[in-house]
């Protein structure tokens, strides 16, 4: 009989933003996987960590590896099939926090919000990376403004972002392709820009969703590590 596997080291109480019986709020830090990857060696993941707490916790949405920061979960089917359904019909609204190589300079007036609208796909040959594709990509749109933080790394410039569609690494795609990789980016920056931090400095710092019971907009922040 195989044994069993150990237990998870459990989830730090200031990672838990946000608790009740219908939906929970999650700081995932930098570096841990949203979901269960291939193999034993990668099935320590958020989901995971929660589900040994609350056993009833599904995934709604999920944050790359890389990206620190807000994640929903459901607490059973009910709530997750609501909680899904409010991402795929874009009715939650999210903002990041990312540091960028290079100066960018804000054409809008008052520092309003910019778009970039370009159409993206997996790049299948080379995954897990995805790329603009004017032919066969899917519509895909992010708002950006400068932040009123600057930067702390110099040669760099700290944006505020709104992904209007969900697709996979869409902001780090989508910087990348206007010139201004993410810092710390290991799949789309280039190596001078990779160099400048340890980690991919983005970050999910705000969330808003209605609540799958009683409907009432739920607002969540997150201070942004770096």
């Amino acid at each position: 009989m195989t044994p069993p596997l150990p237990p998870l080291p459990p989830l730090p109480d200031h990672s838990v933003l946000h608790a009740d019986e219908h939906l929970l709020v999650l700081d995932k830090p930098s570096g841990m996987l949203s979901v269960p990857g291939r193999g034993e060696d990668k099935r320590d993941c958020l989901s995971a960590r929660v589900q040994q707490r609350w056993r009833d916790a599904l995934v709604v949405h999920r944050l790359d590896m890389s990206t620190s920061g807000i994640v929903v979960l459901a607490r059973g089917l009910d709530n997750q099939r609501k909680l899904s359904a409010a991402f795929a019909e874009r009715k939650v609204h999210k903002q990041y926090e990312a540091v960028v190589g290079g100066e960018v300079h804000n054409p809008m007036p008052d520092n309003g919000w910019n778009l970039i609208d370009l159409p993206l796909i997996v790049d299948w040959p080379n995954r897990p990376r995805s790329k603009v594709d004017h032919e066969a990509g899917k519509p895909s749109q992010t708002r950006w403004r400068l932040h009123e933080r600057p930067a702390d790394i110099s040669g760099t410039t700290r944006l505020q972002l709104e992904p209007v569609t969900g697709r996979s690494h869409q902001l780090r795609v989508h910087l990348m392709s206007i010139g201004h990789p993410i810092v710390g980016d290991e799949l789309y920056a280039d190596a001078a820009t990779l160099a400048l931090a340890p980690r991919l400095l983005l970050h999910a710092c705000a969330l808003s969703i209605a609540h799958p019971a009683s409907g009432e907009t739920l607002h969540f922040t997150c201070t942004c590590p770096f």
